[in-house]
């Protein structure tokens, strides 16, 4: 089912302040440092390159860059000999371009086209965007809706993290979910066009285009023969490519979501792989004592207030993890654990509750290595 397929002191202090909004991820090296900081044979050596820092990381040169697209802040590091700038200058190209392409509020985009046709005609679009939208629906098929991506209305209605600090009115709701449903998207494969049927619906792409615009990064990573790289999309996204200079998997810091950042609850080695995190904490306001956050319910309209803090999954590719998050946490704990332990491929997911316990699918629980005693491991029992 699923494939497996600084800079100026302003800029750094931007970096800090949007991991600390949108995620619960930051980078660490083996002495706990963050890895965007070289120390000792790290040391930058050639200063600036046309935007990106060029360090030296135990002899093997490295680039990182710090781009600010899809409403978050992205770094990217590669570690070998033979990158250079016009590989990040490629790489920014090909980022403002999917972003042009995937979003719904930029005049001139194709997703942005095919919301103002909704419910008039179809509108012609680029391969990618054809292809998002067409994983987009089976995501949608395989978790029966929870994840939709047409759930436009009740984003655009609760706007939650852009101004939006109150409850709608039920009829509004009701009036946003009524236009909801991923089985109104008509796709023309042979034609390469994409229409949805009623007037009013409108196309996100949220909850899947940094993910897939991730993956797009790492292939062409890999299609110029540049094998160790950390992908960083806003600290909520992260692919790890091949490993570090000497061979050591990357240690990844999970941050307390509940905490400021630089907070950790534990860490865990990843290597050629994805860890994608959401959480109740990311984007929220608060409403007679209740908590509405940015993951919204397609079927009822609300945010989900089902006891999950946070949600990370660890999966080959990133549009995999990028869908899942969201979708699986709505399922909850219990059904969300069976359905992340039923998928082919290595997959993998933690849930984190409200009460601080931690639940791990079982190809993971072994990996984390938990600092804070605030959290604990507990089973589900059967």
């Amino acid at each position: 089912m699923f494939k497996n397929n600084k800079v100026t002191v302003a800029l750094v202090t931007l970096v800090i302040i949007a991991a600390a909004v949108v995620g619960v991820w930051f980078l660490v090296d083996q002495n706990n440092k963050p890895a965007s900081e070289p120390s000792g044979n790290e040391a930058a050596v050639n200063g600036e390159a046309g935007g990106a820092k060029v360090t030296d990381e135990k002899g093997t040169k490295a680039l990182e860059q710090t781009f600010y697209i899809y409403d978050t802040v992205v770094n990217i590091k590669v570690i070998d000999d033979k990158v250079t700038q016009q590989n990040m200058d490629d790489i920014q190209q090909l980022m403002e371009r999917m972003d042009m392409e995937f979003s719904r509020t930029k005049e001139g985009g194709e997703v942005y086209a095919i919301n103002q046709a909704a419910g008039k005609e179809a509108v012609a679009v680029s391969d990618e965007t054809l292809d998002v939208i067409q994983l987009s629906i089976k995501y949608a098929e395989d978790m029966d809706g929870l994840f939709d991506p047409t759930i436009g209305p009740l984003v655009d209605l609760w706007n939650i993290g852009s101004g939006g600090e109150q409850v709608p009115a039920q009829a509004a709701i009701d009036q946003a979910t009524s236009l909801i449903n991923y089985k109104d998207i008509i796709v023309d494969e042979a034609a390469k066009t994409v229409k949805l049927a009623k007037e009013g619906m409108v196309l996100d792409l949220g909850g899947i285009g940094k993910g897939y615009a991730a993956d797009r990064i790492a292939d062409y990573l890999k299609e110029q023969g540049l094998q160790n790289a950390m992908i960083n999309l806003g600290g909520s996204s992260i692919i790890a490519l091949g490993t570090k200079p000497d061979d050591s998997p990357w240690n990844i810091g999970l941050q307390d979501p509940d905490k400021s950042r630089g907070t950790q609850l534990g860490t865990i080695k990843i290597s050629d792989e994805v860890i994608d995190a959401s959480g109740v904490y990311e984007r929220f306001f608060l409403q007679d004592g209740v908590r509405y956050h940015h993951i919204l319910n397609p079927r009822d309209g609300f945010p989900s207030q089902n006891g999950l803090k946070s949600i990370t999954i660890m999966s080959p590719n990133a549009t995999d993890a990028d869908a899942l998050s969201t979708g699986v946490f709505l399922m909850g704990l219990e059904e969300g654990m069976k359905y992340i332990e039923s998928l082919p491929g290595k997959v993998d997911a933690f849930f984190i509750t409200e009460d601080n316990k931690i639940y791990a699918t079982s190809g993971i629980k072994d990996r984390l290595n938990l600092t804070d005693t605030t959290y604990t491991f507990e089973e589900l029992q059967p």
